[in-house]
C-alpha cells in the first residue's frame, strides 16, 4: 500500500465534487469558522454498523473527489495563502521542517516551505522505508537534485542525511477541528509522528484546503493527531480544541 501522500490507491475512481475557494488574509477568523458539513460523518447511524476502518475509506473517496474538484488557479492561491501562516508557527533558527512533494491535487507546499527557510529552518523531506516503517527524512534544500523514489516520487538522493525534524508539515485528504486526519490509509505519518514523539516535542501540521475540513475524523488508537492544521483562511490550533 502507498503512503500517506504519495500516489493514488488503486481502485479510487475521481470525479466532481464540491468547489473550494482561495480567500485573502490567511490565519485571521480560522478559529471561529464554521465546519464543512460532509454527507458521511463519524456519528452517522449508516456508518455506526461498519468498522472505523471501512467508514474512513468511505469519508476517503468523498475526500478525494472534493479535492480533485478545486480549480488549479484556486489551488495555487491557496498555497500562496497558506505561506503566509509562516509568520504564526512556532519557529526557531535551526530547527528542521520537513515537507512534501505534492502530487496532482494536493496543496503545493514549496510556498511555505520557502518562508521557512528564509526564517532559518533546515528543511527535509520524506523518503519511504518500507511498508509498516516510518517515513526517513532526508535533509534538502531548494536548488537540490532530486532523485525518483517509490511510486516514482521526487525525493532526496540516498547521500542526503537523515534528520529528525521539529516541524512536519503533512498532507490530508480530510481533517477535522480536533486535529484528526484522513490520509491514504498506509499510516506512513502516524508511524512517523508516533516515533518522533517519542523522541521529542514535534509540531505537526496539516496542510489542506478549507472544504477538506469535515465535522469529524473517525479515529483508531494508532492515528497521530495533528497540532495545527493550515489553510487559505487561517491556522486552526487543535490543540485548543
Amino acid at each position: 500500500m502507498a503512503p500517506t501522500y504519495f500516489r493514488r490507491e488503486p481502485g479510487i475512481e475521481f470525479s466532481n465534487g464540491h468547489r473550494g475557494s482561495a480567500r485573502s488574509n490567511p490565519c485571521i477568523g480560522a478559529q471561529t469558522g464554521r465546519p464543512l458539513v460532509t454527507d458521511l460523518r463519524a456519528d452517522d447511524p449508516m456508518i455506526l454498523p461498519l468498522s472505523i476502518e471501512a467508514a474512513k475509506a468511505a469519508l476517503r473517496q468523498e475526500a478525494l473527489q472534493r479535492r480533485d474538484s478545486i480549480p488549479a488557479d484556486q489551488r495555487a492561491a491557496a498555497a500562496l495563502a497558506v505561506a503566509e501562516c509562516a509568520a504564526a508557527i512556532a519557529l526557531h533558527a535551526g530547527n528542521v521542517v520537513s515537507g512534501y512533494s505534492p502530487l496532482k491535487s494536493e496543496i503545493n507546499p514549496l510556498p511555505l516551505m520557502r518562508r521557512c527557510a528564509e526564517a532559518g529552518a533546515a528543511l527535509a523531506l520524506p523518503v519511504v522505508a518500507g511498508r509498516g516503517q516510518p517515513l526517513i527524512m532526508r535533509a534538502w534544500d531548494f536548488g537540490q537534485a532530486l532523485g525518483s523514489g517509490v511510486w516514482g516520487i521526487r525525493e532526496p538522493k540516498p547521500e542526503s542525511p537523515e534528520v529528525d525534524p521539529d516541524i512536519l508539515i503533512v498532507p490530508l485528504l480530510a481533517f477535522d477541528r480536533r486535529g484528526n486526519r484522513i490520509g491514504y490509509g498506509a499510516g506512513y505519518y502516524d508511524m512517523t509522528i508516533a516515533r518522533l514523539r517519542a523522541l521529542k516535542t514535534v509540531t505537526a501540521i496539516g496542510l489542506a484546503f478549507a472544504p477538506q475540513e469535515i465535522d469529524e475524523v473517525p479515529t483508531t488508537p494508532r492515528d497521530a493527531r495533528l497540532d495545527l492544521v493550515l489553510t487559505e483562511r487561517g491556522m486552526i490550533d487543535c490543540r485548543k480544541v
